[in-house]
């Protein structure tokens, strides 16, 4: 482990659950900062529950979706229905930095452990909340997930084929992308605020909002032209030839996307210049356009002879777009995420040889790093508590005979 990590010395009292809010602490957990997660056994992180579970064995320390989203953090098991967990928690705010959770408005709240509330605790607190659609306005109190997020964003609405139902994208976007890098660029500025002015604030991430931010194109194109964009399938509004074609092989396919003429001439010449591509329909983008249909049969044609990689090689070498549709498989074997390092592999206590992902930036001077594997739901709660709470062990089996803790 790094001696070279920038957020050492933070603490993060973290509170947050599934989705987009361990995602978050995830960032911020690679890059230093002592992620403390408060789960309960009588209430499980649905993501304990969900698969793909190791060797296929259902498990709350058996999730590869749980596992990938906590690893460097350390787990505590603190039963919030007991009123000694706040007097803990209390504790842990004044030890720590931030304090974060995604749940729907009011539970913290409810625990007295709201923004005034903690901000009284410790002045300089940055506190974070994720409520699915904000902490203000009529919706604030809507529950939600990727699925309903994806769906109130438009992100369902322009998936799929124009003839077809809307389908989705299969995967919880705005859980994986947008939230968590709106909420670590904005927790990010707020530690440096931080440490310019000494005060802590308030940050109030709404899930949709963060979603909707990375998806511009058919808002501008309602605001400006008053079109209701469609579903379109793998194509593209300004490109064309832009889509999936199959290859050789069961189940191979190859996405090949050229965006202008030069382009449109080199992918010619790798195809052997056939005599269809002479007609007048295929000459200029603005026809390739008016012809998809056609297009991507002959396309299609062509790439059905050819082995996906092979021709993904071809293309890119003679300046085409190119990439082969791989599968989880590919993706743990592909020679170029290897070579940068992109994969990890941390023993866990239960699961064992458990594969991870690694940081996408990559920091000269300040690294992001994975040492450690997720952990056992309450795995650290007796080290936190004697280590950051300074409780004794009479003091941490008190606790655990009065049911406080797990």
């Amino acid at each position: 482990m790094s001696s070279k990590r920038p957020l050492e010395g933070i603490r993060v009292c973290d509170f947050s659950w599934v989705g987009a809010g361990p995602s978050t602490t995830r960032l911020l957990a690679e890059f230093g900062a002592d992620v403390i997660r408060l789960e309960s056994k009588s209430r499980l992180d649905l993501l304990r529950l969900i698969g793909p579970y190791k060797d296929g064995i259902p498990g709350i320390e058996r999730s590869g979706y749980f596992s990938n989203r906590n690893p460097n953090k350390r787990s505590i098991d603190i039963n919030m229905k007991s009123p000694q967990a706040r007097d803990l928690v209390v504790k842990l705010i004044q030890e720590s930095d931030i304090v974060i959770n995604n749940f729907t408005m009011g539970v913290m709240e409810k625990w007295n452990l709201g923004y005034e509330d903690c901000k009284a605790i410790k002045s300089n607190i940055i506190y974070v909340t994720m409520p699915t659609q904000g902490s203000t306005g009529p919706h604030k109190n809507y529950m939600g997930f990727g699925i309903t997020m994806n769906a109130l964003v438009g992100v369902h609405y322009l998936t799929g084929y124009p003839d077809k139902v809307p389908f989705g994208m299969g995967t919880n976007y705005p859980d994986h992308v947008p939230n968590p890098v709106h909420t670590g660029v904005a927790i990010a500025a707020a530690l440096y605020h931080r440490r310019k002015t000494g005060q802590g604030q308030y940050i109030d991430v709404s899930q949709t909002e963060a979603a909707l931010a990375v998806l511009p194109t058919a808002i501008m194109d309602y605001a400006a032209n008053g079109k209701v964009q469609d579903r379109m399938g793998n194509r593209n509004l300004n490109v064309a030839p832009h889509g999936v074609y199959a290859t050789k092989g069961v189940r191979r396919w190859i996405a090949i996307a050229v965006y202008n003429q030069s382009e449109w001439e080199a992918f010619l010449n790798e195809m052997g210049n056939p005599e269809w591509a002479k007609s007048e329909k295929f000459s200029s983008m603005t026809n390739r356009l008016a012809n998809q249909d056609e297009l991507d049969q002959l396309i299609e044609e062509w790439t059905r002879k050819h082995e996906a990689y092979l021709l993904m090689d071809r293309l890119a070498k003679v300046g085409v777009r190119a990439g082969v549709l791989q599968n989880s498989k590919d993706l743990l074997e592909d020679p170029n995420l290897n070579e940068r390092g992109f994969w990890a592999y941390l023993n866990h206590k239960e699961m064992r040889r458990n594969a991870y992902n690694v940081s996408p930036a990559h920091l000269s001077k300040t690294p992001a790093e994975l040492y450690s594997p997720a952990p056992l739901l309450g795995e650290h709660t007796d080290q936190v508590l004697k280590e950051v709470l300074g409780l004794s062990e009479a003091e941490i089996a008190k606790l655990r005979a009065d049911n406080v803790i797990g």
